[in-house]
């Protein structure tokens, strides 16, 4: 009786099944054990659901390691002189070797490394210039690496090295505005993602935004750094381009607002298909300040955090919608994020969460 009635009963019952069955839920929170602010976060390989390894940063000398993919978060040595430092950016390559970089005003801005999985750290590098403020730290490969910092006489500080950070050069000169900066969020508003591609980096003033592109050097007299204006976005002190995402070398997100205005919706996005040689406006933005975006491979999206929400978008920046918490979710748990290494997110008092794929899986 039952199996000759169970045909007929399921389509009458399947609302009710499916409304009962909780939607995933979208970020799985994690056990940081600190209440440090995080804004370094680096996944090992970065970008994929398989990554197991993942460290981050924050303030108070704060480092932290995981191996078992975010089910344990250990707290790593604090690098020596580091306990009252800002890393605001981190690298890593693998569950032993990482770069790890502080940020703020003169000698405070530094950049350690570890090669024992972050039991013992040494220092390769400390700004030399005592009105500069160190903002990002990104890197092709171990080799070669590049940290931005904020202009120092009318110049944006940008210091390459291309042997593992024991030598480091002046790069040529990125003329700035009257109160421009570049922003360090989430140590992300400079990308050297791909090592044949351009570096591109992301700044902000009160006369708007700007993505400074590397230019061939071979083409001297050019310089190596032209800049693009991005009307689009918002314009201030707090506001501006505060992260820049790719997928492969032409196809580029970038994302910001106003910090001081964390719902307000304009001037939040744009988006590139050359390059970073011209730029749209998201014809439906985020809905608030973005302080960090990613590309997810698997899903086919870019994924773009900040202290309101999460937004992704299918269409390489064009649109975003709001990532739907699901049922499972924490109240609460999808806000007051800094950035982004998918899986993983950070964000202040030792905020880690995990995305789920299942709550990427329908457009």
């Amino acid at each position: 009786m039952r199996f000759v009635l169970l045909p007929i009963l399921l389509p009458a019952l399947l609302p009710v099944l499916l409304w009962t069955v909780p939607a995933p839920a979208q970020w799985q929170m994690q056990q940081s054990h600190t209440t440090a602010s995080l804004r370094g976060i680096a996944a090992v390989p970065a970008a994929t659901w398989a990554a197991t390894i993942a460290w981050a940063s924050g303030t108070g000398g704060t480092v932290l390691r995981t191996t078992d993919g975010g089910d344990h978060w250990t707290t790593c040595a604090i690098p020596p002189g580091a306990a009252t430092l800002d890393f605001r950016g981190i690298q890593a390559w693998d569950a032993k070797t990482a770069i790890v970089m502080s940020s703020g005003p003169g000698d405070q801005s530094r950049l350690y490394k570890t090669t024992d999985g972050c039991r013992s750290w040494k220092l390769l590098f400390t700004n030399p210039d005592k009105a500069g403020f160190w903002d990002t730290v990104n890197a092709a490969d171990q080799k070669n690496i590049l940290i931005l910092g904020d202009p120092v006489n009318g110049q944006f500080v940008i210091r390459k090295s291309d042997d593992s950070g024991q030598t480091w050069s002046m790069q040529p000169a990125a003329p700035s505005r009257a109160d421009e900066g570049a922003f360090a969020a989430s140590n992300s508003s400079l990308l050297m993602n791909w090592i044949h591609g351009p570096a591109l980096f992301g700044t902000g003033s009160p006369q708007g935004a700007r993505v400074f592109v590397q230019q061939d050097a071979s083409a001297s007299p050019a310089p190596l750094w032209t800049s693009l204006d991005l009307p689009m976005f918002a314009s201030g002190k707090g506001a501006g381009i505060f992260s820049l995402g790719h997928r492969g070398p032409r196809r580029l997100v970038a994302v910001g607002g106003d910090y001081t205005q964390p719902n307000a919706t304009i001037g939040t996005a744009a988006y590139s298909s050359n390059g970073g040689k011209a730029w749209l406006a998201s014809t439906t933005p985020p809905t608030g300040y973005r302080s960090s975006v990613a590309y997810d491979e698997a899903a086919k999206a870019f994924i773009a955090v900040g202290p309101n929400g999460t937004d992704i978008s299918f269409d390489d920046g064009k649109t975003f919608r709001p990532l739907k918490p699901g049922k499972e979710d924490a109240p609460g748990s999808d806000r007051d994020w800094n950035a982004l290494s998918l899986p993983f997110v950070v964000g202040p008092k030792g905020r880690i969460g995990k995305l789920e794929p299942a709550a990427l899986s329908s457009k």
